[in-house]
């Protein structure tokens, strides 16, 4: 297996000749291997983007004009957020560096996806986006649950966040019923989440557990939280789950919100108070 190829190292900048056009490399390390390079083709003006600007999906369809743009921009922001949001500083300093080449552009070709030739540019453009700490007007909720006390906090949340704020979107995961880099890419454009999870065994549920490991490795940014959950005995949940935030680097607006047993009417209108209170700090 270690023939003693010819081999040439390249570097961004270098160029091969194929006759009548040139391949000129970019490197582009982390986005999102160590190794990981862009390929541009002079005369055809193509950018094979290695893994950069693709979508985990599969079209009959080739190209970015051809499929529904709302399913392909979806799918385009959950790459992002699920995979390059740790190396956003990388992303914006990299795509610079290709417009700057001021390189005529007619297709951008990543590994996967669809290939992008109606306004390729809108692609990097959007990366740039995502790159500066995005978020929309989005306020997500996160919760796991044994016997649906802490799914009645979170509902009771919600509809203290929306009594304060119409105009704010939120949302609402049980995250052990739910696809995780879904709930991840809703995490990436919220401006505050808030998580839940009732106390087990003095910790938390395994799927919360698991879920915040993985938005801790990602690194969000410039985002604000809070936690709440049930408890029988000990309650440590709440705070477990602050811990876990802080550390994943969200700001906490309190201490969160604990309820006794199966909350009852005033447990439901301290979480829709609750509720409000959040939407007033985010």
């Amino acid at each position: 297996y270690h023939k003693d190829w010819n081999f040439q190292v390249v570097k961004t900048g270098d160029k091969l000749s194929l006759g009548k056009k040139e391949l000129i490399f970019v490197e582009a390390m982390m986005l999102h291997w160590p190794d990981s390079m862009m390929t541009y083709l002079t005369g055809d003006a193509i950018l094979f983007s290695n893994d950069a600007f693709g979508q985990h999906i599969a079209s009959e369809h080739m190209f970015n004009d051809l499929v529904v743009q709302s399913e392909l921009f979806e799918e385009a922001t959950k790459y992002y957020a699920n995979i390059l949001t740790p190396f956003s500083p990388l992303v914006t300093k990299k795509i610079n560096e290709v417009v700057a080449l001021n390189l005529p552009l007619n297709f951008i070709c990543p590994s996967h996806g669809v290939i992008w030739r109606d306004n390729p540019l809108q692609i990097a453009q959007q990366y740039l986006q995502w790159a500066a700490d995005y978020q929309e007007n989005q306020i997500t909720i996160i919760y796991d649950t044994m016997w649906d006390g802490t799914r009645m906090l979170a509902e009771n949340i919600a509809k203290g966040i929306k009594q304060k704020d119409g105009k704010v979107t939120v949302k609402l995961y049980n995250i052990s019923r739910s696809d995780i880099n879904d709930v991840v890419t809703e995490v990436f454009k919220s401006r505050a989440i808030l998580i839940g999870s009732p106390t087990i065994n003095k910790g938390i549920l395994n799927a919360m557990a698991a879920f915040l490991e993985m938005i801790t490795g990602l690194k969000f940014k410039n985002k604000k939280a809070a936690a709440f959950g049930c408890y029988g005995w000990s309650g440590e949940s709440v705070k477990i789950l602050n811990d876990h935030l802080g550390r994943a680097g969200f700001e906490l607006t309190g201490d969160g919100l604990k309820a006794m047993w199966q909350p009852g009417d005033e447990a439901l209108a301290q979480a829709l108070s609750f509720g409000k209170a959040f939407a007033e700090r985010v």
